[in-house]
């Protein structure tokens, strides 16, 4: 009886977590999936390791979910010390502590790193490699970033157990996305992903000029991506694709034919879907002088 006891024990000792292990968090990961590029363009402007940036974000955000997150947009949790924008406050170490509030995670994350950079508190962390998260993260902890004990370790688990490392070595990041996600309203023009790519909606007077110039696309190649001349006018609505367009519709359109509708072209239907107007032909078997009538079943995948 004794020996069973001590195998039950043992058994339940060993499927209990150690302390310092951590579990994997869907939150976590949707917060790393949300902000990954933006923290690779602070790495490329400031060296800030993009490993560092979003498991310190993810840790004193709460994965976003804080209430300094959610009212002041405030993700590393940086206090008032020397500031003179917008304010939070909020119980910390003392009671309704002043913490900086920002419009946007885009302004928190660049306040981060200028916070980091600007400070000859954390300066012996710009010695460190890039690459050397494990001493960013012993690096903060040593210069005072937190007060807990083991943030440096828990730095080094989140980084280990999702991998951020492996942006650590990002040469480019995803700039639609980063716009679209954390300073689209920033932007003239709301950003939209689709079929792996991403458009805007023109609006009145608009040209591939007065758009590349507000994406930072050049407007050659923007009409190149959208199979038109470079002068050409664009009419209100139209989609305008940042990207070059794929040759068919994403997988859940494979069995989901277009039905056109009254005033759509090949071509209108090609933008909409974000199709290579030859592939449309192509998949359809039509030849480049058909006119298509309303009620035709066109495949787009």
């Amino acid at each position: 009886m004794k020996r069973y006891i001590l195998i039950v024990l043992l058994a339940v000792a060993f499927s209990i977590p150690t302390m310092g292990q951590m579990v994997w968090n869907k939150a976590y990961q949707q917060y790393f999936d949300q902000y990954k590029d933006l923290a690779i363009e602070q790495m490329i402007r400031y060296h800030i390791p993009a490993s560092i940036t979003l498991a310190q974000g993810v840790l004193e955000s709460g994965a976003g979910k804080s209430e300094l997150t959610i009212k002041g947009n405030n993700h590393f949790g940086i206090k008032c010390h020397g500031w003179s924008g917008g304010t939070i406050y909020h119980d910390d170490d003392e009671r309704n502590e002043c913490f900086r509030a920002y419009k946007n995670a885009y302004d928190s994350y660049e306040d981060h790193s200028n916070f980091l950079s600007t400070s000859s508190r954390y300066s012996s962390l710009f010695q460190l490699k890039q690459t050397d998260y494990k001493g960013w993260a012993r690096g903060l902890k040593a210069c005072g970033y937190a007060t807990n004990p083991r943030y440096a370790i828990q730095l080094i688990d989140i980084i280990q157990l999702y991998k951020l490392y492996e942006y650590d070595t990002a040469k480019k990041y995803d700039k639609f996305q980063e716009h679209e996600t954390h300073v689209g309203h920033l932007l003239e023009h709301q950003v939209y992903e689709f079929n792996q790519n991403y458009y805007v909606i023109a609006k009145a007077g608009d040209t591939f000029r007065s758009i590349g110039k507000d994406v930072d696309v050049s407007y050659k190649k923007l009409a190149k991506y959208n199979e038109m001349d470079r002068d050409a006018q664009l009419e209100e609505g139209d989609y305008v694709w940042l990207q070059k367009k794929r040759r068919n519709a994403p997988k859940e359109y494979k069995n989901r034919p277009h039905i056109v509708q009254a005033g759509e072209s090949m071509y209108t239907i090609s933008q909409k879907y974000g199709i290579r107007l030859k592939y449309l032909y192509k998949m359809n078997d039509l030849a480049p002088d058909y006119q298509i009538q309303v009620g035709d079943a066109l495949r787009v995948r």
